[in-house]
C-alpha cells in the first residue's frame, strides 16, 4: 500500500498550484509543463487470456452510504460553497452522462441495452401538477408554473451502490484477482421517493448501470478528499479498484438464474448476512485451496 501511494503523481494534488497561484483564478490549473511531465492515467489492466482463469465467480455487492468508511462515495452533497474539484461519485457520473462524455449506461447490470440521458429523466425526475393546476386544466386554461411540482433525485437521494465484479483465479501468476465491472447509483423509486406509506428499502431501485472499464478515466479525473492528508487525494478509480471500502454481496451466478440472497432467504436479515460472508469466505479459500497439497 506504501509503494502504491508512493506513485501517485503530483497531479492528483486537491489544491495543484495553489502556493503558484498569483490569482485565485489560477488555482486548481496546471501549467504544460506540469502535464507534460506527470503521468496522470489510470493504471490499465493487464491483459488476461481465457486460458489463464482457472476458476473465476462473479458477485454482485451493496455499499452502503450510511457507513463511514463510505462516505467518500456520498459526500458532498451540496456544491454551492465547495470548489469544483469536490464532487459526489453520483455528480461525476451523471454529469458525465448529462454530457454525452459516459456513453456506455446500462438499464440493468447484463448490459444488454443501452440508455442516454434523455432515456433515463423519466427515472431521475418527477413532474407532479398541483389540484389547482388541474382546475386550470379542466377551465381550459393553461397550467401555470408555480402549480407544477418537480422533484429530482440528487446526489443525497443516493442510499447504496450496486457493483457487478468478477473474482478469479489467474494460473499464470499464481492469485486471486477482482475485476469490477460495473456500478449503479441507487435511490428511492422517484415516485415514491416522498411517500411515507412505502417502506424506505421497499422502494430501492438502481438509477441505471455504467460500464465500469470505459468510466475508468472519468472517474481517475475525479478527485476524492483524503481526510489524512488533503494535499494528497485520490481518484475515484483507485479507491473503487483498491476495494477502499465496506461492501456486502446481494447475489452471486448461480444455476437458479443468479437469483437474490433475498429470494432464497425471506425476512431474515441475520441469515442473509450469514449467507454472504458465506459467499465471500468461499471465495477467499479458493485460494488457499489451490495450494492444498
Amino acid at each position: 500500500m506504501v509503494g502504491a501511494v508512493a506513485v501517485l503523481p503530483l497531479s492528483a494534488m486537491a489544491q495543484a498550484n495553489i502556493l503558484n497561484a498569483k490569482k485565485p483564478e489560477q488555482i486548481g490549473i496546471r501549467t504544460e509543463e506540469q502535464k507534460s511531465i506527470d503521468n496522470d492515467a489510470p493504471l490499465e489492466y493487464g491483459y488476461v487470456d481465457d486460458r489463464d482463469i482457472l476458476w473465476s465467480k462473479t458477485v454482485w455487492e451493496t455499499i452502503d452510504l450510511d457507513e463511514r468508511v463510505n462516505f467518500p462515495l456520498y459526500y458532498p452533497t451540496d456544491t454551492i460553497d465547495i470548489g469544483s474539484d469536490r464532487r459526489s461519485l453520483y455528480h461525476v457520473l451523471i454529469s458525465q452522462i448529462k454530457s454525452g462524455n459516459l456513453k456506455d449506461v446500462y438499464v440493468d447490470s447484463y448490459f444488454t441495452e443501452k440508455r442516454k440521458f434523455e432515456d433515463l429523466k423519466a427515472t431521475l425526475q418527477k413532474v407532479d401538477t398541483t389540484d389547482l393546476g388541474y382546475e386550470q386544466v379542466n377551465a381550459g386554461e393553461q397550467v401555470s408554473p408555480e402549480y407544477i411540482n418537480r422533484r429530482n433525485i440528487t446526489a443525497a437521494d443516493i442510499v447504496e451502490y450496486r457493483i457487478k465484479g468478477i473474482w478469479y483465479f489467474d494460473k499464470r501468476q499464481g492469485e486471486l484477482k477482482y475485476r469490477l465491472l460495473g456500478i449503479a447509483p441507487v435511490a428511492p423509486d422517484v415516485n415514491f421517493i416522498d411517500d411515507d406509506s412505502m417502506a424506505p428499502e421497499e422502494a430501492l431501485v438502481p438509477l441505471f448501470w455504467v460500464w465500469y472499464p470505459s468510466a475508468r478515466q472519468i472517474l481517475h479525473d475525479a478527485k476524492v478528499f483524503n481526510s489524512n492528508n488533503s494535499a494528497m487525494p485520490i481518484s475515484f478509480d483507485m479507491l473503487l479498484n483498491a476495494r477502499r471500502f465496506n461492501a456486502v454481496i446481494y447475489k452471486e451466478d448461480n444455476v437458479h438464474g443468479d437469483r437474490d440472497i433475498r429470494d432464497y432467504i425471506a425476512d431474515n436479515a441475520l441469515f442473509q448476512l450469514l449467507e454472504s460472508h458465506r459467499i465471500k469466505e468461499t471465495i477467499r479459500d479458493r485460494e488457499q485451496d489451490m495450494w492444498a497439497y
